[in-house]
């Protein structure tokens, strides 16, 4: 193979992937929007996302920063020098990196060392396999954090919340799936998708699991029971009333895909890998003569435009009129009466200064000083795509917001130490944080997550960054921003939209304990 040729194959599919939703996932999304109430948190959650989608289309910008762990699939002929394959893609990867498509996301896990170029030990995964068709099959999927934190495997049988005992049975694995929908909520970035492994052992389970992400959206399942439970659990997901985001909605759940694999008599597990709606896999079919792109996979039909309103969508709106939320313009520093005056639920748009702040930075919070005057301040849970031009100034790529239950040990504490007034992140928090905003007087926004190229664009400049040694998405960027919308979802008065949603689809799970599957 031309060596040149292939890692340019290779760098497309990375770029693409990153950047070019595929068009099976459009058709679904597509399909949640004709579906949601018009004025609701989920319909603007999902314009939201459909503003991204297209943002990132004609901007040929990552779809959401978070890069994740970058795995291939590839399938090759006999005698195709598999070595020279990784070898491009590693290259691949650098010069991807280096051009702001993805993020460098490779740290060491003793030392919390950033590569710098999302390559490392087991970084990216490339997992071969042999065939006797004449091409090369390339796959790649970016499964961001956020969605993989959420994966979740269980040991038949087992005792489930809201469901009772899931036995060794298709009852058993219905249960099983139907409840790694409950345990995601919004914080995987909801609407999403979900690939299930049945069998194996706890490594090869959840290998069937992401497997499955491969498939196409669209496509029936040829084993007759697992085609039936993916019907059911699309039929009954949606009734849960998570929602995106986990605001509350009619789309929890826009695809379901089960494998299965033979088992020791000893084990019985279900893993399911979980996916966020920013879907991004993609694959290749390559020359395997000359390393070149002959066809790409997950892009038949038209390409959509999710910004466009269909019918179904119009008429949706139509019928229907959701209550318009509150309004609030936020600029720091905020007052504590200003911030007690928010209540859950309405909406904010935010002018002026935020800092960035992610694990690493909460941790230094809570053993050192902070670098800036904090008091009256916002930080935002987010790990930037960045690039530094010529002359030495840094732009933002893409900037959606991270998982912030993750902060749930420093959150409270830090706010009050510093006098921090607001928190933007994606999930939600838990009762600790909450307890904190009542008591010190601070409000949790939860931006839309993935929605990269949206938040980008609402910042006008780089003011600034500090703590550059925890490497570019952990250190504390400070940004200038215009226009940043996010929702109240905790509030300083001991409201949590989020805990409501968590009870409220407990309760409807529960409504499927004895409604048996066969």
């Amino acid at each position: 193979m031309n060596k040149e040729t292939l890692q340019q194959s290779m760098y497309d599919l990375i770029v693409e992937t990153s950047t070019n939703l595929p068009k099976d996932v459009r058709r679904a999304i597509r399909s949640a929007k004709s579906r949601e109430n018009a004025g609701t948190r989920a319909a603007m959650s999902l314009d939201t996302i459909s503003n991204n989608v297209k943002m990132a289309d004609d901007n040929v910008s990552p779809i959401c920063q978070d890069t994740g762990l970058p795995t291939f699939k590839i399938k090759t002929p006999v005698g195709v020098n598999q070595l020279e394959i990784k070898e491009a893609i590693y290259a691949a990867m650098v010069e991807a990196t280096k051009d702001g498509k993805l993020r460098p996301n490779s740290v060491d896990s003793l030392t919390g060392a950033n590569s710098g170029d999302n390559l490392g030990l087991g970084t990216p995964v490339i997992k071969f396999e042999q065939w006797e068709k004449d091409y090369i099959d390339a796959r790649l999927i970016l499964k961001g954090g956020g969605c993989e934190n959420k994966n979740i495997q269980y040991s038949l049988p087992c005792e489930l919340e809201g469901l009772g005992r899931a036995g060794r049975d298709l009852d058993g694995i219905r249960k099983c799936v139907m409840h790694s929908v409950y345990q995601a909520q919004g914080q995987g970035c909801s609407a999403g998708f979900i690939g299930v492994g049945i069998g194996g052992d706890r490594s090869s389970g959840y290998d069937l699991a992401k497997e499955q992400l491969f498939r196409s959206v669209e496509d029936v399942n040829p084993n007759e029971d697992l085609r039936k439970l993916e019907e059911y659990v699309m039929d009954n997901a949606n009734e849960l009333g998570i929602g995106t985001m986990g605001f509350g909605g009619e789309t929890t759940l826009l695809g379901c895909k089960v494998g299965v694999m033979n088992r020791i008599p000893a084990s019985f597990f279900v893993s399911v890998a979980y996916n966020c709606w920013a879907f991004r896999r993609l694959g290749v079919k390559l020359d395997a003569t000359t390393g070149g792109v002959d066809e790409w996979f997950y892009q038949e039909g038209d390409k959509i435009d999710l910004t466009e309103r269909s019918v179904a969508e119009l008429e949706t709106a139509a019928a229907t009129s959701g209550e318009q939320p509150n309004v609030v313009v936020l600029e720091a520093p905020i007052t504590e009466e200003k911030i007690r005056e928010l209540k859950m639920g309405d909406v904010v748009h935010i002018n002026g200064r935020m800092y960035t702040g992610r694990d690493a930075i909460h941790k230094y919070l809570s053993e050192n000083d902070a670098p800036v005057d904090l008091d009256g301040q916002i930080i935002y849970h987010c790990g930037p795509v960045m690039l530094k031009d010529d002359k030495g100034n840094w732009h933002v790529k893409a900037a959606g917001p991270t998982t912030s239950i993750r902060e749930e040990p420093y959150q409270g504490d830090i706010m009050k130490r510093f006098g921090i007034r607001a928190v933007i992140g994606k999930g939600g928090m838990g009762p600790k944080t909450l307890a904190a905003l009542k008591d010190h007087g601070g409000v949790y926004l939860n931006a839309i997550g993935g929605a990269a190229q949206y938040y980008a664009d609402c910042i006008k400049g780089v003011d600034g960054v500090d703590l550059m040694q925890f490497g570019i998405p952990e250190a504390m960027w400070h940004l200038n921003v215009e226009g940043f919308t996010a929702v109240v979802t905790m509030d300083s008065h001991g409201n949590s939209l989020h805990a409501e949603v968590d009870k409220s689809s407990l309760e409807k799970l529960a409504q499927f304990k004895e409604k048996v599957f066969k």
